[in-house]
């Protein structure tokens, strides 16, 4: 559960491994109610609902296989809300089997709580990549 001892980069670890083990209670701790996550170029969702349900559903969409862990990251602090620039890997299951390992370099904001805790607020794991994405 979310602990205003955590720090950014172990909440950003409790979301990866709340994803990779399908633990929506604790990842949805993780994000405020007005969050919104970009599933896939071109689609948003918003509210924490939703985006629980976008977790659902890519998890099925990898036959629930998807694991997602961190790679190099750097935190920029201002006004009370941090901008995450991550690569993010993902291993996902291929037809044969295999993982096929793939790097995003994702983007993320969080807001600092009252209690210093944070929640995420925009959840873009596909960072700048979304400027190549077809409209």
């Amino acid at each position: 559960m979310p602990s205003s001892a955590l720090t950014l980069k172990e909440v950003i670890a409790a979301c990866d491994r709340a994803i990779s083990q399908e633990d929506y209670a604790t990842l949805m701790a993780y994000y405020a109610e007005d969050a919104t996550l970009v599933v896939k170029p071109g689609r948003v969702v918003s509210g924490k609902d939703n985006i629980q349900n976008a977790f659902i559903a890519i998890a099925d969409y990898f036959q629930h296989r998807l694991v997602v862990s961190q790679g190099k990251m750097e935190i920029i602090e201002g006004g009370g809300n941090a901008l995450v620039i991550m690569e993010t890997h993902l291993a996902i299951p291929s037809p044969t089997g295999n993982a096929i390992q793939v790097t995003r370099r994702a983007t993320y904001v969080f807001r600092q709580q009252d209690d210093g805790g944070w929640l995420c607020t925009v959840d873009n794991s596909y960072g700048t990549d979304l400027l190549d994405a077809e409209a």
